[in-house]
């Protein structure tokens, strides 16, 4: 079975104006087999809610802001500095890091994260025009990431394909070990795991159901 018949079984699972990007780029980036799209897909749309989500939302309350960056917030009343200004958020814990300036630099949320799988800062931002052939394009008008459907696909080839996530995929292992695996490349953890596991098998049966 070629790339493009891949993709039409699970033409439910990607988003209709996204579609073509990934029949121009799966086969190109070897995403080329029912595992390894199986895999890619189960990843892209848990990171992105369906292809739904593709820029980072800041929006915390203080309680969640504690939650979620305790290392920046250490107590309820700075939170409460922060809470709901996503500009603020972003500005001072993603500064001094990924290429990033200061909290006043701006840099934070400038180079919030964005697309499919969400790139986050100044470094980043750089690499990945890089590797798409147009300078620092993306550094000086970071919003092409998520205006430009072509480069919001990208963004998760990107991402998988300079981390080498295809080696991780082996026919004979077993899946969930394999799910594992990818998950703590792409998250940094396990977050999400069962879900990511849950629409693994859901892309791949319905791909190899219709054999």
């Amino acid at each position: 079975m070629d790339t493009k018949d891949l993709l039409f079984r699970t033409k439910e699972f990607i988003r209709v104006d996204y579609y073509l990007y990934f029949e121009k780029y799966c086969e190109k980036y070897e995403i080329n087999n029912a595992l390894r799209l199986a895999h890619f897909l189960a990843q892209v749309n848990h990171e992105s809610s369906n292809m739904k989500v593709i820029e980072e939302n800041l929006n915390y309350s203080a309680k969640r802001l504690l939650q979620v960056f305790p290392r920046y917030f250490k107590t309820l009343e700075e939170a409460k500095l922060y809470e709901f200004k996503q500009q603020k958020i972003a500005n001072k814990v993603y500064a001094n890091r990924m290429g990033n300036g200061d909290e006043a630099s701006g840099d934070g949320y400038k180079y919030r994260g964005r697309g499919l799988i969400m790139l986050t800062g100044k470094s980043n931002y750089m690499n990945f025009s890089k590797w798409l052939g147009i300078g620092d394009m993306l550094v000086k008008k970071p919003d092409l990431i998520i205006e430009n459907k072509e480069y919001t696909v990208l963004t998760a080839l990107y991402y998988w394909t300079t981390r080498k996530i295809n080696n991780l995929i082996i026919a004979n292992s077993e899946q969930y070990d394999v799910c594992k695996k990818v998950t703590k490349v792409i998250n940094g953890g396990y977050n999400g795991l069962d879900d990511r596991w849950q629409r693994f098998k859901k892309y791949y049966n319905k791909i190899n159901l219709e054999n």
